[in-house]
């Protein structure tokens, strides 16, 4: 995988999809887009607000680390702790990609297990090298 796309193309992918991610969340919390196609569609939980919340701010980190790793931000280099950083990364969206899998909505299982699912493999190509 790691001669089938470069650290940057995979950069400039994940900036995407976190950034799309970002705005999905943004308008689910609007109430713009409809709370029970987030969460596999458990949104009887109860405070639903608050997991999209912290959805938000999950996916901002995430988008932070890619900048940072890209030199996009004014940090200086960390290339240990990175790596370490995009190893969990792999780690999470394995896992999301399984719950997605278990999920009620249709929607989130066809259209965010696929993307989670290559999210885990760019994670994973910017963990190797």
């Amino acid at each position: 995988m790691m001669r089938f796309i470069s650290e940057k193309t995979a950069q400039n992918i994940l900036i995407v999809i976190f950034s799309a991610s970002l705005l999905f969340h943004g308008l689910v919390l609007a109430g713009i887009l409809p709370n029970d196609i987030v969460w596999g569609g458990r949104t009887d939980l109860g405070n639903w607000q608050q997991f999209e919340l912290v959805s938000i701010g999950v996916n901002l980190l995430l988008l932070l680390t890619v900048l940072w790793r890209k030199g996009s931000l004014p940090l200086p280099p960390k290339p240990r702790l990175l790596r370490v950083l995009f190893w969990g990364m792999t780690l999470l969206f394995a896992l999301n990609t399984v719950g997605n899998l278990l999920a009620v909505t249709k929607l989130e299982m066809w259209l965010f297990t696929p993307l989670t699912f290559i999210s885990t493999l760019l994670c994973l190509r910017l963990a190797r090298s």
